[in-house]
């Protein structure tokens, strides 16, 4: 089975990278202070040994910016990001990049979102500004089917591959964090038909659970996993950062294979990482799956 290789998580990776305190803009406010921090961490990931670039959007809603007095900057941060991507996969030379479409009012509460049709419009405008950079795009971290569908039929204006993204919970990967239970999205992927169905933010050992529950229904299947001991939640909440997550400490690069090597076998063929999972992290995704 030939596996793709994504990339490993972007905000977590810029909080190490800048020194500052994460804020709740979080890697928006790299974005916005630093750029060339986002370029590296780009390049870094293909020097890795990944083939997608996924765009530093997931934080980019109209919701979030308007916490911090910043709207206007909407369609300019959007087309930033997007720009930076595809500046590091053309010096690279190969590669394609991902426009990421992240959850809106909070990521791990749907409840918090607006009904599909609202968050379909909300989408629609993303994917506008990035349809002309990006090659594909991934709905991230959706956590309900709701927010799963809005997400979809957003991006899927514009004509190009949508893969969905959806996030279980830490103590029970068959289930949404909605708690509904994660097979519950099948019927919505056979009727939206998104290019591929993914796992992502929540602890590997949860993908280990809800991958076999995915498998075998006529789409590509995959997983990048986090590197936080659990959602906490102190963070569930929009004034929270990323400070009030812990890194684990037991999930180097060859924990993290060992992992993917499982979710190979267990039938995914899209494999990266998420939140505290880097660079070194993709690099031995790459030796092992790839011979790279």
């Amino acid at each position: 089975m030939s596996i793709t290789l994504l990339d490993g998580g972007m905000g977590q990776e810029l909080v190490l990278r800048s020194g500052d305190q994460p804020t709740g803009l979080w890697a928006t406010q790299i974005l916005l202070e630093k750029p060339e921090l986002v370029r590296g961490v780009h390049d870094d990931y293909f020097a890795a040994g990944a083939q997608i670039a996924t765009t530093n959007t997931y934080a980019i809603l109209r919701d979030r910016l308007a916490r911090h007095g910043i709207e206007d900057q909407f369609a300019a941060l959007h087309q930033a990001a997007c720009k930076i991507a595809c500046a590091a996969r053309d010096a690279y030379g190969s590669g394609q990049v991902a426009g990421s479409l992240g959850p809106c009012g909070w990521s791990y509460r749907p409840d918090m979102a607006p009904p599909a049709d609202e968050a379909a419009a909300i989408y629609a405008e993303i994917a506008a500004l990035h349809a002309p950079y990006v090659d594909l795009f991934i709905c991230e971290t959706m956590a309900s089917v709701d927010q799963a569908r809005g997400a979809v039929l957003g991006a899927q204006t514009t004509g190009k591959p949508v893969w969905l993204a959806i996030s279980v919970q830490d103590d029970d990967g068959t289930k949404l964090r909605s708690g509904e239970a994660v097979t519950d999205i099948l019927p919505l992927v056979q009727t939206l038909k998104p290019a591929a169905l993914l796992l992502n933010c929540s602890i590997p050992e949860a993908l280990s659970q809800a991958l076999p529950l995915l498998v075998g229904h006529g789409i590509p299947v995959g997983g990048y996993a986090n590197g936080f001991t659990k959602i906490v939640s102190e963070f569930t909440h929009p004034n929270a950062t990323v400070a009030a997550l812990e890194k684990r400490t037991d999930l180097d690069p060859a924990a993290y294979a060992d992992f993917a090597d499982s979710w190979v076998a267990q039938g995914a063929s899209i494999i990266g990482g998420c939140c505290e999972v880097g660079p070194a992290h993709i690099a031995e995704l790459a030796r092992r799956l790839q011979g790279v």
